[in-house]
């Protein structure tokens, strides 16, 4: 009897691994789409220290085969006062003739939010593309606001929103004044923003963008949505939340050539979308607030 239950337990073992290889287990995937876009730092790498396991948040995608989808991953950072104990980056803010230092931790997608808290976001992709995103005002009747097109702009990165695997971009950038999003309300019954993120093969046509968040049609933006919507899993790297920002990720947000390699962190959130790998891809963030919230303005 000893014997068939140990011979049982080794068979549910193996099966278990070999469904969270192939990112099909409920509980949790490896990020092996970022992991193989990215490139290796070197052959004598400790292939352990990328094996981040992520952990089904939410959402169902069906697809008709492995390879029926394409990924982004979002990292929400949250800036703390910086301790002289840390050892990662910080953010330097410049307010008058004072300088201040904050420390970016990460947070899950579905964190509430509140009141004062500063946000900043990163953002990646496995496969090259220009990246667009859009806001709106979520309110409590479910009613939104109008939405507006908060990235790129030419404030930020001057306008360049190319992305590809291992390059982070971050919004607001780190030059930008203030380079953070602090939450403040713009009206009493406001109870979150919805973030629409767009990955495209071409930039899309007609956008004329400038210094500051472009009105768009509300129309437009649902025609985007209903073309590019699909299903959606969401995955957080399991143990993430509360990780600081690494000098690596600072590097690789810079607006340089510095990428991230496989070695290295990889996205807090990772949004999985029955889509092909060369089709569109579009993921709405709901960003959620507690009492006495408001909404993010620069």
């Amino acid at each position: 009897m000893t014997k068939r239950i140990s011979l049982f337990v080794a068979i549910l073992s193996l099966l278990s691994f070999a469904q969270i290889a192939h990112g099909q287990d409920t509980r949790g995937i490896l990020p092996e789409e970022f992991i193989k876009a990215r490139k290796a730092k070197a052959k004598t790498a400790n292939p352990a220290a990328r094996r981040n396991l992520y952990r089904k948040a939410t959402g169902s995608a069906q697809h008709a085969n492995a390879g029926n989808f394409a990924q982004l991953g979002l990292t929400i950072w949250r800036l703390r006062p910086a301790r002289t104990t840390d050892t990662g980056a910080r953010i330097i803010v410049h307010q008058e003739a004072e300088t201040i230092e904050w420390t970016p931790e990460r947070i899950a997608a579905n964190t509430p939010l509140s009141l004062g808290e500063r946000l900043r976001f990163s953002f990646e992709a496995p496969r090259a593309g220009y990246l667009y995103v859009i806001d709106r005002e979520q309110y409590a009747d479910g009613s939104m606001g109008e939405p507006s097109l908060i990235f790129p702009t030419l404030r930020t990165r001057g306008g360049d929103n190319h992305v590809e695997p291992g390059k982070l971009i971050e919004i607001p950038g780190q030059d930008d004044r203030p380079n953070y999003f602090t939450l403040r309300q713009s009206r009493a019954d406001q109870a979150g923003e919805l973030l629409t993120v767009i990955v495209v093969a071409q930039p899309l046509p007609g956008l004329e963008i400038g210094t500051q968040a472009l009105s768009l049609s509300p129309t437009q933006v649902r025609q985007w949505e209903q073309q590019w919507g699909a299903q959606t899993e969401t995955f957080e790297m399991a143990g993430g939340a509360g990780k600081a920002w690494t000098k690596a990720e600072q590097e690789a947000g810079a607006g340089g050539t510095r990428q991230l390699t496989q070695e290295e962190p990889g996205p807090q959130t990772i949004y999985r979308v029955a889509v092909k790998p060369d089709a569109p891809l579009l993921v709405k963030v709901g960003l959620r607030y507690g009492q006495a919230t408001r909404k993010p303005r620069r």
